[in-house]
């Protein structure tokens, strides 16, 4: 069966991969660098063996009958000597341009060509092209003192750029060596780093899979590095967290099945007492007792389903699943709901809610506050009572009887469950079913006496919605 969780794939090959990716950026730049480092080097090599064959030559200009001649060393030949890389050409110009020696048509310099200030000499040094290739040149202006010829001579030499680019890529070979072992060893060595950081989890991933399934203790934090401390200690609260669920869950359910005991084994003892009376009229009696029985069983286990839904309730709104309510109207359609129980106990229901007021929360719950509380309030209000449910403004929901109340050094412990008053009713949950509702709706209740002597319950929400008109 495919897993149908997403995966955000494997960290240590999305490190690899990241890093190749860096690495591949340096090399490309480190490689385009060597390549132009090397040009540059290769023409400050060159350009100085240029200039120098250039002052060979014209070390070797003599004048003749009023004329220039070329006697060309053989050491400048040597260096003009055709090698595997490219050719060497010159040209010898006089004073008025005209050629003496060597190639005709050399690519003269433009005006904008700067003279050098590397060398002390008259050169210029241009790139150009002849006879269809690029070249590199040097022109070097040469004076004349002879008395027979005075001016100023041009010599000219010209050199193909393949011994230029096989020096570049000489140099940028040699760097693309040297960056990519680097950068293998980078990523051998960062493999290496990555296995070793991530074994604690490995290890800590096995202890896990090693557990027993009601095993929540904390994980442990001595052999886990410092950047993963704060996920151990996320998943220890959220099990301390899951723990306390279960061990509430486990209370509640102990509790349930006790409470529900009882009565459950009081209603089938009545039953079996009255199907052993001979009279047929004590039957009937029999009947309406375990009726009686039945509709206590029935409020108990409808009370102990609403605390388990709390539980789903609070969380729908602590993931943002609240919604805006008018608590006025859930009073009035409760107040509706109720008034044929209130009008059954002889007891006068009123409610006093003249405007809206909007609170956020989940429906189901606020509705089960209020029927608790005014379920609550009637049960312990006498015939000809009064029990009045109020909705303030200040989006504060007040429900007053008057009834005998409750003494104020138990009414902390009223909202624990299955707590009774010793004069108390019922099994000791409505209250404890507001204090859960009211926790998760983030709400403060108060209990206090009121001003028809009974007990008044008030229930505080706080402003989340400051935008809207009470």
């Amino acid at each position: 069966m495919p897993d149908p969780r997403p995966h955000a794939g494997s960290l240590r090959a999305g490190l690899m991969l990241w890093l190749a990716a860096l690495l591949a950026l340096l090399l490309l730049f480190s490689s385009w660098s060597a390549y132009w480092n090397g040009r540059a080097a290769a023409d400050t090599a060159y350009d100085r063996t240029l200039l120098a064959s250039a002052r060979a030559i014209a070390d070797g200009l003599v004048t003749n009958d009023g004329k220039l001649r070329a006697n060309v060393p053989y050491v400048a030949l040597d260096t003009f000597a055709y090698d595997s890389a490219g050719r060497i050409y010159y040209q010898v110009l006089d004073t008025a341009g005209r050629l003496v020696s060597g190639y005709e048509n050399l690519p003269a310099p433009g005006p904008e060509v700067p003279r050098t200030d590397d060398y002390p000499a008259l050169a210029r040094f241009y790139d150009g092209q002849f006879q269809g290739q690029g070249v590199r040149l040097v022109s070097l202006l040469q004076p004349l003192s002879d008395p027979e010829l005075t001016g100023i001579a041009e010599i000219r030499v010209a050199e193909t750029l393949g011994a230029r680019e096989r020096m570049a890529r000489s140099l940028l070979t040699d760097t693309l060596w040297r960056v990519g072992v680097l950068a293998i060893a980078a990523l051998l060595l960062v493999w290496l780093a990555v296995s070793r950081a991530l074994r604690p989890l490995g290890r800590l991933s096995e202890a896990v899979e090693l557990r027993e399934p009601d095993d929540l203790r904390p994980l442990p934090l001595v052999s886990v590095q410092r950047e993963f401390r704060p996920l151990v200690l996320a998943l220890n609260h959220f099990t301390e967290r899951l723990r306390g669920q279960l061990e509430r869950q486990a209370q509640f359910i102990a509790d349930a099945s006790h409470e529900l005991r009882t009565p459950l084994a009081a209603l089938k003892a009545r039953l079996e007492l009255g199907l052993r009376d001979p009279e047929p009229q004590r039957w009937k009696q029999t009947l309406e007792e375990a009726e009686e029985h039945t509709d206590r069983v029935v409020h108990l286990a409808n009370q102990l389903l609403s605390l388990a839904r709390i539980e789903s309730g609070a969380q729908s709104i602590a993931e943002g699943g609240a919604q805006r309510l008018d608590l006025s109207q859930l009073a009035r359609e409760l107040g509706l709901a109720m008034a044929a129980l209130a009008h059954q106990r002889g007891v006068a229901l009123a409610l006093e809610a003249d405007r809206p007021v909007w609170v956020h929360g989940e429906p189901t719950l606020l509705n089960e506050l209020l029927s608790n509380l005014v379920d609550n309030a009637l049960a312990h209000t006498p015939a000809g009572g009064n029990v009045v449910i109020r909705v303030l403004p200040q989006r504060i929901l007040e429900v007053e009887d008057d009834g005998p109340g409750i003494p104020a050094s138990e009414r902390e412990r009223v909202f624990a469950r299955f707590y009774q008053v010793a004069r108390g009713r019922g099994a000791g949950l409505g209250l404890a079913i507001v204090g859960e509702i009211s926790r998760a709706h983030r709400a403060g209740v108060e209990l206090g006496q009121g001003a028809l002597g009974g007990l008044l319950v008030k229930v505080r929400f706080p402003s989340s919605d400051p935008d809207a008109s009470d």
